[in-house]
């Protein structure tokens, strides 16, 4: 593993002080709920590529490109957005998550990397090279406690990135019940915390798994009401309820855990005509936003993306 730092991180040069105001405040829980007049699809640049989506406390969806790592900020009121992170050639910007101090995680794919971007300037601050692999795909991330966990689709390993510190990175193998797809296919995606906070649930080859942080061992969660969870992507956890977005399949499926997320048991589908293979989700207020990875259509220069937002 490797770093670059260009300039200390803003939550390492406010400390303390930021984790005090953060929870003062209750920054990243409290949203406000979007108003009827707010639009519920939100064009992206043409051959933009988007695969995640992450939205903070605050009324704006960053987005970003697997075209050339570019991340794209929109205005949820309005639907009006501009290119916050411009990129570069040969980056890639998979699943993201956005921090309460401002600070963007960024999966950077076949790069092997994880990347922390500003999300006010759009500058990146630090760049983590997370394996040695020649074939990796560092696809998305949850930020958990002390670490942003990051998923590797092409080995079973999770990486723990320090949140805005000095500090390495921790491997953590994926044991137990795992089964890691054959080389050169995709095995870990989407993730989120467990309702008990000790450990993660990853999607997995149409399978959920629930992951202990402490030794990596990988329990199959017994799922009722479908046998599966196929084409499984983006996760989204609030409370005891799972939201998969599944999709090749066109729709995102609610399920209820139980307390130690054992079991998941399916209660809902949310379809919608305007789903047009969307990867990941996040969500804001009573509203679920989406983008449509389009992975069924051409993928060229001028293919056309957007996201779109549907009622929870």
């Amino acid at each position: 593993m490797t770093r670059n730092h260009p300039r200390p991180s803003r939550r390492t040069v406010l400390g303390g002080a930021v984790a005090a105001l953060a929870v003062a405040a209750g920054a990243g829980t409290a949203q406000a709920a979007p108003g009827t007049a707010w639009p519920t699809e939100f064009p992206l640049p043409d051959g933009w590529l988007p695969e995640g989506i992450t939205i903070g406390s605050r009324p704006y969806a960053y987005m970003g490109s697997r075209a050339n790592g570019a991340v794209y900020r929109t205005d949820l009121r309005t639907g009006r957005g501009e290119v916050l992170h411009e990129g570069a050639t040969g980056l890639a910007s998979i699943g993201l998550k956005l921090d309460d101090d401002g600070l963007l995680y960024v999966a950077g794919g076949a790069g092997g990397t994880a990347r922390i971007v500003d999300s006010r300037s759009g500058e990146l601050l630090t760049t983590y090279r997370l394996t040695q692999n020649a074939a990796p795909f560092i696809n998305d991330v949850v930020l958990h406690r002390d670490r942003a966990w990051f998923t590797d689709s092409r080995d079973a390993v999770l990486h723990g990135v320090p949140r805005g510190r000095e500090g390495e990175v921790r491997a953590l193998p994926l044991t137990g019940e795992w089964v890691q797809a054959p080389a050169g296919t995709n095995s870990a995606n989407g993730l989120v915390a467990t309702p008990d906070g000790r450990g993660l649930i990853v999607v997995n080859a149409g399978q959920l798994y629930r992951v202990s942080l402490r030794t990596g061992h990988a329990t199959r969660i017994a799922l009722e009401g479908a046998a599966d969870v196929t084409n499984g992507d983006g996760l989204v956890r609030l409370g005891r309820t799972l939201y998969v977005v599944q999709n090749r399949l066109n729709k995102v499926t609610v399920w209820d855990l139980d307390a130690k997320a054992t079991t998941a048991t399916l209660s809902r589908t949310i379809t919608d005509p305007r789903f047009d293979v969307p990867a990941t989700a996040a969500r804001f207020g009573n509203r679920l936003y989406l983008v449509n990875a389009r992975f069924t259509s051409p993928q060229t220069p001028q293919t056309t993306f957007n996201a779109v937002a549907v009622s929870l």
